[in-house]
């Protein structure tokens, strides 16, 4: 079997089997594309070592960041278990293949005085009543105040919302459930688009369309896609920050890091971010270090 056949048998696995999203599967998939034609999509059995590290090689001269060079080699690694489990080869060609390191940049973090000017403006600019702007207020109050992904955020439906608890549940990865607080403010936002802007969007679908369930809608009436939180985040936090690579898991970087430096316990804030390991949450840690560390040394007269 050629490798673009194995792999389109892998992504079903990785969809059916292992429930990955299906952005973390399409991902796999167009590293493991990415192989088939640098290696002329040969059969499974030919890949050796050899192919592989100068596959990476390859990624790595035309400037691919560490980052993607170590879910590449993560890719191949988990689709030749898979073939080898299932005696589609004799010999797993990946066992050998070392994972680059990554780089130790930290997350980008805004300020809290960042974003609560960002806040304020979108919600003075809200109260105008338009449907759409009361959405936005509402999507960037609950990215910040809950440290929810964005799919998670796409994801949520009206059911998963309690007033009463304040609490929303959302469905992370792995199709695992968790229940995360959610703050007066975004909560207060919340509300507003509830009455006054969703049913406009809601009234935006088209005639005999399905009635969408989602909290967030988009422009014409249907589930709001992650791609317009991007947009929408890098439009209104990027100017904020000075910076152009802006997108909602800066707000999760944000919410996670406002809290330990709030004096939040780190299994606390592993639970609201929905992190397998604490080892993953551990990172926050670096960057509130770093936050002090600035403050000192611009603060202390001995510094």
């Amino acid at each position: 079997m050629r490798i673009s056949a194995a792999s389109a048998a892998y992504g079903e696995h990785l969809r059916r089997v292992r429930r990955l999203s299906e952005h973390t599967v399409r991902a796999y998939l167009s590293d493991l594309g990415d192989l088939a034609e640098a290696a002329d999509d040969i059969e499974l059995g030919e890949v050796d070592i050899d192919v592989l590290r100068d596959w990476i090689w390859r990624a790595s001269e035309r400037g691919d960041a560490r980052a993607t060079l170590a879910r590449r080699t993560a890719s191949v690694r988990g689709f030749f278990s898979w073939a080898a489990e299932r005696a589609m080869i004799d010999v797993d060609p990946a066992l050998r293949l070392a994972t680059p390191k990554r780089a130790g940049t930290l997350p980008r973090v805004a300020t809290a005085d960042t974003l609560a000017t960002v806040l304020d403006d979108l919600r003075t600019e809200a109260a105008t009543g338009d449907p759409v702007l009361l959405r936005d207020h509402a999507v960037l109050e609950m990215l910040y105040a809950t440290g929810i992904r964005v799919s998670e955020l796409c994801g949520l439906d009206l059911a998963d919302i309690d007033d009463e608890r304040r609490t929303a549940r959302v469905t992370g990865k792995g199709d695992r459930d968790r229940v995360v607080p959610i703050g007066g403010p975004a909560l207060a936002a919340l509300h507003a688009y509830a009455v006054r802007g969703r049913p406009a969007l809601a009234a935006r679908a088209a005639e005999g369309a399905r009635r969408a369930d989602a909290v967030f809608l988009g422009r014409r009436g249907g589930r709001m896609g992650s791609r317009a939180v991007y947009t929408l985040v890098a439009e209104r936090l990027g100017p904020a920050m000075g910076a152009e690579t802006v997108g909602p898991h800066t707000l999760r970087h944000s919410a996670a890091t406002h809290l330990l430096d709030g004096g939040a316990d780190l299994r606390a804030v592993q639970e609201i971010l929905g992190h397998a390991s604490l080892g993953t949450t551990q990172i926050y840690t670096h960057v509130s270090g770093e936050r002090l560390a600035a403050a000192y040394r611009q603060a202390h007269p001995r510094a």
